[in-house]
This record gives C-alpha cells, structure tokens and sequence, in this order.
C-alpha cells in the first residue's frame, strides 16, 4: 500500500501518541481549563491531549470547538499536533487563528488510511518540515499545492484593505480555509448565524474584542447564538462576576460589530429563517443540520470565528454542502419504526443515526409513517449532531431533498434492540433526580405550550428549568402560556441554553439531571458532571412532579 499524508497546516512537534477511530467534539469533549477528555461516552474519556500528537478521523459536534482549541493553544494546554484521516474544518480554523492571529503555530496533517492506522499503531512520533517520523516508519508530507482559488475583484480589494484591517484580516482566514477544503471560489451569503458568542473559554473572548478593536462590522444580517448567561438577569441570579462578566462582555462585542441580539441556538424559529436553496453562514451544528436539511437552506458547518469573518465578508467559500454534489445521501439507514412513537424516539433515533453514519450524509428510510413534525425534525437534527461530523440528512418522504442519493450510497439498520441499548446508555443515572432540563435547543412556541398544557396546573416538586429564545418568551407572555408555566414552578430563562448553563443557575447541589434532549443527555455528563436521564416530554414532567424516574423502557420499546 502507497501510504500518503498531507500537510494542512504546517510546524514541527514530537510527543506521545492518543489515537481513537471515533471522532470527538473539542467542545463538550475536551475540559480547557486542563486539556483533559471529558466526554464520558467516548473512548478516550480521561486521557489529557496537552503535548500529546492526538489522532482521529475528524471531529464532530459543535462548531465552538475551534475556541476550545485556541483556548488551548493561547494557555499551553494544547496538544502538540492534530492528525486526521479526513477532511476537517472546526479544530483546523482553531489552529489556523493561533497561527494567524497569536503566532501560535500547531502542526496539522492529513493521512489517508492506511499511514494513519500505521502511525496510530505507534507510540510516539516527530513531525518535521516535509516528514512524520514514528518508530521505524517514516513518511514523506508535502506541504499542500498552490492554491487555485479564483477570487473576484471585490474578493482582492477586501484583502488588500479596502474594508478595513478587520475585513482584510476575515479574508485571509476565509481564502486560507477555502485552500484547504479544495474550494475553486468563494460564494455569496445573504444572512450569518453567530456561534462565537458562547463564552466558551477566555479565547473567545479574546477574539471578539480584537476584531471589535480593529473596527470589524458585519456586513449581512447576522442572527447570535445562545450565549453563557442570562444577559440582562445574571448578576441576580447570583453568577460570580469572575464568570458572568466576560460572558456578558462577549455578547456585547458582537453586538457592537452589528451582530443582532436575538441569543438562540434555534435560529430557525426566526423570522428571519432562510428558505429553499438560499445559501447562509451559519454556525451551531444543532442550526446548520436543521437549516439544510429541513428547511432545504444551503450553509457548511461553520466553526467559530469562521462565522464572524464570513458575516464581515458577505463571502463563503464554495465547498461542501454548498455543492449539489457534496448533499447527496450516501448512507441510507432502514429504520425500525415501532407501531406508536412518542416525542423520545427522534432524539434517540437522531442520536442512533449519528452513530451509523458518523462521516457522511445519510438518508433516513421507514420514518414517514410517524410523521414527524417541525419540533420532532429539530429534537432528531440536534441529537444526530451530537454524534455525526456531517452537516446533513435526510428524511424519506419529509425533508425537501430526500430524493437526492449517491449512486454508490451504502445501507445499514437501526433496529430496536439497538434502540433499546441507545436508550439505557442515555439512562445511566439513578431513578432519584433532583432537577428536570428542559429546552436544548431552545424550545418553541408550541413546546412551551405543549408543556403548560400537559402540566394542567399543577406544582412541580424539583427545580424544573425551559430555556428558550427572547422572542419564544416574548410570544409566549402575551398568550398566557408563561404565567402558566410560572405558575406551575416552571423557570423559564432566555439566552442561555443548558449546554452552556453555569452554577448557580444550574442548581448546585443536583446529583441527576432528566432531559428531553438527544443533544444534551449525551453532552450533560462532561459539562455539569452530573448523571443523566432522558425520556419523552411526559416522562420529564412526570419526574417533575415526583423527583423519581423509574428505570422503564417506554412502551414502544416493550
């Protein structure tokens, strides 16, 4: 066998080697504050990457991960090199700010299978300018070709300044990350949805201020993720200024850069939302996987910083999902729908899905009986998300491009024994649970009603948290359904969601958390070290108004 690498980033590092055939989300997977790996279904669970020349086919997860790798980088806890057997963007744009912005420089390579599988096999290895050394196996790493981008007028005119340092500077990241997805232009974006705005780590932070600084202004209607705190009601709420401080300053440099405040991980639920064939640059996987795949919009998953550079820009580069070719089905998964559903069995067969097609578009087969809708379709995009590196699927007979399948599409199976083994590996915590999570992503208008309705009145017994958007809370006081959920003891809090909830807001002395999210029942383990439970919408309030969670598969499961 010719085994073959690439050179994607360049720099020399030697150190041990962590390597695992299972991709990892930098965020939710990996702790910056000690480089240690926090996702506690992956295999690598507890192993620190600090100096270590990590391996893995890809990443997967959220787009925030290329923060936490610079946070990494920027605090000295960062490995010492990346390697990836396929194409990858969200660490890559990390390492590549380091490099552009703080002269930080972190190797990046690509090997094709079979050089990755040999230098994984080894226990060290030294990455020098044209090489990978590891043992008694060396191999020759070019540096990548000349790029052929082809960019316009206006393209030259932004980098050589026209727009400003700010501007300038967007363009040399974005030119950089169009060379290195094989990008031939670069294409226009009507509207930008921003995920930088999570104060994931000091690193964000710092990014933001800077571009602000250098005089950055969005140039597209550009949407703001979910931040880390309740903008306007965190003081009260008791988050230590150390924490709640940043977190607000963050918010406020992308509003100052003409970001619009909207604070949600569901920008679909807009007005704004982008329609069929309408090419965007949004951020925040849950988002990008709903957007394509559901309201047919066109848009890669775009990792942090990314997004602000192409808001500033107008200009994405033409790669990926943008291209016919790139969103076509080349999985597709026979799915075993049981005669009843309930609202569970979409983030579970979305978190399932992930797992069978954890690199490339899949289409979903057997599931248009259900008929799932707009908030099944979000609970199923945000759980595949989780546990998929693809920006992409598709539903038969529900989702606007169903039909589009690759000639050499493969297929698998989820069948419901492996239902059954999905649903107890979400389930690990005790039947005690002290706090019910509701809201991730940020529920809708009919979700917040589904939930007052449900309720009938009645007092929930443990804290019981919804965390929505502005504008949900907003429609949702001038009905009635908030004083309705008030009533019943339900908080419901805007802005922030649970994947990026901190004590005290998150209740300190919990042991067990239920959820009704795919998404966060798989990331809820590493961020708040606490046991999770999920279930259906009605086993949520049940547990709400007991404290207890029975371990009972639900009766489609039986």
């Amino acid at each position: 066998m010719t085994m073959t690498a690439l050179g994607i980033l360049p720099g020399t590092a030697e150190g041990p080697i962590i390597s695992s055939d299972e991709a990892l989300s930098f965020w939710g997977g990996i702790d910056p504050a000690t480089g240690g790996i926090i996702d506690v279904h992956h295999p690598l669970h507890g192993r620190v990457i600090t100096g270590c020349v990590l391996m893995m086919p890809t990443t997967r997860g959220s787009c925030t991960g290329s923060g936490v790798l610079l946070d990494l980088m920027l605090s000295g806890r960062g490995p010492a090199a990346l390697i990836f057997s396929e194409p990858e963007d969200v660490a890559t744009l990390g390492a590549l700010i380091a490099a552009e912005m703080f002269g930080k420089n972190l190797p990046v390579l690509r090997l094709s299978e079979d050089a990755f599988q040999a230098v994984a096999a080894r226990k060290s290895c030294r990455i020098t300018a044209g090489l990978i050394a590891a043992g008694d196996l060396t191999i020759a790493v070019p540096a990548p070709a000349a790029s052929s981008l082809e960019l316009t007028k206006q393209d030259r005119a932004i980098l050589d300044g026209r727009d400003g340092v700010a501007c300038a500077q967007a363009m040399r990241i974005i030119c950089a990350m169009a060379a290195q997805q094989g990008a031939e232009r670069l294409v226009d974006v009507t509207q930008a949805h921003i995920d930088g705005c999570i104060y994931a780590s000091p690193a964000n932070l710092t990014f933001a201020e800077r571009m602000a600084e250098m005089g950055a202004k969005v140039k597209i209607p550009t949407t703001m993720n979910a931040i880390s705190v309740d903008h306007d009601n965190w003081r009260r709420q008791g988050v230590p200024p150390v924490f709640g401080g940043p977190a607000q300053r963050l918010a406020d440099a992308y509003v100052a850069m003409g970001c619009r405040p909207t604070f949600t991980c569901s920008p679909y639920l807009l007005d704004s939302a982008p329609g069929l064939g309408e090419a965007v640059a949004w951020a925040e996987s849950n988002a990008v996987i709903y957007a394509n795949s559901v309201l047919g919009a066109r848009t890669a998953k775009h990792p942090d910083f990314l997004d602000l550079c192409i808001a500033l820009t107008a200009r994405a580069p033409l790669s990926g999902v943008y291209l016919d070719q790139h969103r076509k089905a080349r999985r597709i998964i026979e799915v075993e729908l049981p005669d009843t559903v309930d609202d569970a069995f979409w983030p579970l067969v979305g978190y399932l899905a992930g797992k069978s097609s954890p690199d490339r578009v899949p289409l979903l087969r057997g599931l248009s009986a259900a008929r799932p809708d707009p908030d099944a379709l979000k609970a199923l995009c945000a759980a595949f998300g989780t546990t998929s590196a693809a920006p992409m699927l598709h539903v038969e007979g529900v989702t606007p491009e169903a039909d589009q399948i690759a000639e050499d599409a493969d297929h698998c199976r989820i069948s419901r024994a492996e239902m059954e083994d999905g649903w107890r590996m979400l389930n690990e915590g005790p039947e005690e649970v002290e706090l019910v999570a509701l809201g991730s992503p940020h529920a809708s208008l009919s979700e917040c009603r589904e939930l007052a309705d449900r309720l009938e009145g009645r007092q929930v017994v443990i804290p019981t948290i919804l965390t929505t958007g502005r504008g949900t809370i907003a429609q949702a006081s001038a009905e009635g359904t908030l004083a309705k959920l008030e009533a019943s003891g339900v908080t419901v809090i805007p802005d922030l969601c649970w994947c990026s909830i901190s004590e005290p807001v998150f209740p300190v002395r919990t042991r067990c958390v239920m959820t009704n999210s795919g998404k966060y029942a798989h990331y809820g383990p590493g961020l708040s070290g606490r046991a999770l439970r999920f279930g259906s919408l009605a086993q949520c309030i049940q547990v709400a108004l007991t404290g207890t969670a029975p371990k009972t598969l639900p009766e489609w499961l039986r």
